[in-house]
C-alpha cells in the first residue's frame, strides 16, 4: 500500500496570496502533487475542520506523513475559516505523535497574533522541519534526503500544480472553492527596495510563470470540478510578463493571452477574478493600462474587484515608507478604473478599485488620518465608486524596514476614530452607489446559518449579504438588496415569496418597515401584486415577488 500523508491547511494570507475558505492557495496543490510523485496517497484536512473534531488527531497520528502550510502576513478578519494561531501549531507539532511533521508556507518569515504588533520569527518546537522558501520544492529535496530548502522553479512545481489539482475535491467547500491561481512571484517595486512593511520582496525579483502552465493546471483543476477561479497570486496582474524595472509597462497582448487561456481551459467557469494592481502602473501608463484592463473586463466575470495597495494618502509617508504611488496617482487609477469598469453586468458593477490603508508606518502624524480622510471625500464627492476600503495597522516582520522604523502605538485614538470615519462616512455611500436596492445578486453561498444568515458571492472581496431568514449552511441562493449596513448589505432570498416570509423578514420590504408589518401579516395570504399594494404600496422588488 502507498504511504499515506496529510495535507493540515492552516491557511495562509500574504499581500499576493490568499488561502482562506473559500479561497485555497496554490501552495496545498503543489505540496499535494509533490507528494504524489513520491509515491503517497494524499490525503487534506483544515485547521478548523481539526478544532471542531479533535478525533482528528488520532487519524493524523496513524499516518506517515503530515505537511502543514500556514502563515498570515497581512492580517485581516474572515468569515470563511480562521487562520492557525502559534497555539495552534504547536499544539499539532506535539499531539501528532506518529507521523513525521513538516511545516512550510509565510510561517516562515514569522508571527504575531493580529496586525498592530511586530511579528517574531518562532522555533516552531514538535515539527521535525520547516520547509524554508518554496514549500513544494523543499518538501520534494527533503524526501531525496536533502536539505528542506526550496527555490521556486516553475518547471518544476507546474507538474506539481496539475498531479495535484484533486485535492480540491477533499475541501469542505468543494464545490464552491475559489482557486487562487499563480502567475508571478516577487516584486518589481522591489527593485528599489519595495513598501518598507512588504513581504513580497522577500520572494526576489519578478518571476512570470508561463501560460502553458498556467492554462494546464486550470484544465486539471477544471476536470476535478473547479469552476471558480481568481488571478491573485501576483503584485500586480497589469504587469503580467512586462519588462524590467519597478514601473515596468503592461503588455496587453500578454494579458489578452492568459486569460484567453483560461478560458479555454475551463470554458464554463463560473467565477474569474483578479486581485492586485499597482495604481502607479495605471498612472504611469495609461493607455496600455486601459487596453490590459479593457481584456481582463472582456474575459473576466462581473463584480470583480482591482486591489490597489495605496497604504496613504499622505505624500511624506510614501516617501519615508517607498510605497508604490502618491495619492494623486491613485485618484487617477480609480478614475481609469470606474472609466473601464464601472458598467454592469447581472447587476453589478463589471470591475471596480478596492483601497487599501495600512497605519503605523514610519512618518505618519495625526494630520495623515486628515489627508486619509479628505482623499476619501474627493473620491466620495466625485461620484467615484469603489467596492471596499480596507484599513489595518501594520503587521512588520523581521527583514523589512517597518521592522525597526515605524510608529506603532503613537496614534491609536486617531486610528480608531479614521476607522469609524471611512465605515459612517465613506463606506455608506459606496455600497449604496455599488448595491442600489433592488439589486439581485445571484449565487450567495450561506456560509453563516441562523434567523440572521450570512452569505457572500464567490469572487475577489465580496460584499457581505446579511439575509433574516434561517438558511442551510452552504445552500446557495439568490438574494435582493433592500438595505444597507456600514460593511455589509441585507438582502431577501429571490422569489420574495410574500405570504410565507417571517415578519422579521417583511419588515424589510421596500414600503413596509415596522409600521406596516402588522398590516401586511394580518391580510396575508395576498391573491396577487394588486392585493399586496393596496396594504404596502409598490416598491422596486415588485417583479421580484411571488405570491402562490
Amino acid at each position: 500500500m502507498p504511504a499515506d500523508a496529510f495535507i493540515l491547511d492552516g491557511y495562509v494570507d500574504e499581500p499576493a496570496c490568499l488561502g482562506v475558505p473559500p479561497y485555497i492557495s496554490p501552495y496545498i496543490r503543489t505540496v499535494a502533487g509533490a507528494l504524489t510523485a513520491h509515491g503517497f496517497s494524499v490525503r487534506y484536512l483544515t485547521i478548523d475542520q481539526l478544532r471542531t473534531g479533535p478525533e482528528w488527531v488520532n487519524v493524523l497520528s496513524r499516518a506517515d506523513l503530515l505537511v502543514m502550510i500556514a502563515g498570515v502576513t497581512v492580517p485581516g478578519k474572515y468569515l470563511g475559516g480562521t487562520p492557525a494561531t502559534l497555539t495552534d501549531i504547536q499544539q499539532v507539532g506535539h499531539m501528532c505523535r506518529g507521523p513525521r511533521k513538516l511545516i512550510g508556507g509565510p510561517i516562515g518569515f514569522g508571527y504575531a497574533p493580529k496586525g498592530g504588533q511586530k511579528a517574531i520569527q518562532q522555533v516552531i518546537s514538535g515539527f521535525d522541519a520547516l520547509l524554508e522558501g518554496e514549500p513544494a520544492v523543499a518538501l520534494d529535496n527533503y524526501l531525496n534526503g536533502e536539505k528542506p530548502v526550496g527555490t521556486l522553479d516553475y518547471a518544476r512545481t507546474d507538474p506539481w500544480s496539475v498531479a495535484g489539482s484533486g485535492i480540491i475535491a477533499q475541501h469542505p467547500d468543494y464545490p464552491y472553492v475559489m482557486c487562487e491561481l499563480e502567475t508571478a512571484r516577487g516584486c518589481s517595486h522591489g527593485a528599489t527596495g519595495g513598501c518598507s512593511f512588504c513581504t513580497e520582496p522577500f520572494y526576489g525579483k519578478p518571476k512570470y510563470r508561463l501560460i502553458d502552465g498556467i492554462a494546464a493546471e486550470v484544465a486539471a483543476l477544471h476536470s476535478h470540478g473547479a469552476r471558480h477561479f481568481r488571478v491573485g497570486r501576483q503584485p500586480d496582474i497589469l504587469a503580467y510578463g512586462a519588462g524590467a524595472g519597478e514601473y515596468p509597462a503592461p503588455r496587453p497582448d500578454l494579458v489578452e493571452a492568459l486569460f484567453s487561456a483560461i478560458r479555454a481551459a475551463a470554458p464554463d467557469l463560473k467565477t474569474l477574478h483578479i486581485d492586485n494592481t499597482n495604481p502607479a502602473t495605471i498612472a504611469r501608463h495609461e493607455e496600455e493600462s486601459r487596453e490590459a484592463l479593457r481584456t481582463i473586463i472582456r474575459h473576466h466575470t462581473p463584480g470583480d474587484v482591482a486591489a490597489f495597495g495605496m497604504e496613504t494618502a499622505d505624500p511624506t509617508v510614501v516617501a519615508a515608507n517607498n510605497l508604490k504611488a502618491q495619492p494623486d496617482e491613485v485618484f487617477r487609477a480609480i478614475q481609469v478604473v470606474n472609466e473601464e469598469g464601472s458598467q454592469r453586468r447581472d447587476n453589478v458593477p463589471e470591475l471596480l478599485p478596492g483601497l487599501n490603508f495600512v497605519c503605523g508606518l514610519a512618518g505618519e502624524t495625526e494630520q495623515t488620518y486628515e489627508k486619509n480622510e479628505q482623499f476619501l471625500v474627493r473620491v466620495r464627492d466625485a461620484g467615484l465608486m469603489v467596492r471596499r476600503v480596507n484599513i489595518r495597522q501594520v503587521m512588520p516582520f523581521p527583514g523589512t524596514p517597518a521592522y525597526t522604523d515605524n510608529t506603532l502605538g503613537k496614534h491609536e485614538r486617531r486610528f480608531r476614530a479614521f476607522k469609524e470615519f471611512v465605515r459612517t462616512t465613506i463606506d455608506l455611500p459606496m455600497l449604496q452607489r455599488v448595491f442600489p436596492i433592488g439589486t439581485v445578486l445571484f449565487n450567495v453561498h450561506i456560509e453563516i446559518t441562523g434567523d440572521l444568515s450570512f452569505g457572500r458571492q464567490l469572487g475577489s472581496y465580496p460584499i457581505l449579504v446579511g439575509i433574516p431568514v434561517r438558511l442551510a449552511k452552504r445552500s446557495v441562493i439568490d438574494a435582493v438588496v433592500v438595505d444597507w449596513g456600514m460593511r455589509s448589505v441585507t438582502a431577501l432570498p429571490v422569489p420574495v415569496l410574500i405570504n410565507t416570509l417571517p415578519a422579521s423578514a417583511l419588515k424589510w420590504l421596500p414600503g413596509v418597515g415596522k409600521k406596516k408589518v402588522a398590516a401586511v401579516i394580518a391580510k396575508r395570504p395576498f391573491a396577487g401584486i394588486d392585493a399586496y399594494r393596496k396594504v404596502a404600496g409598490s416598491s422596486v422588488l415588485d417583479g421580484l415577488m411571488r405570491f402562490g
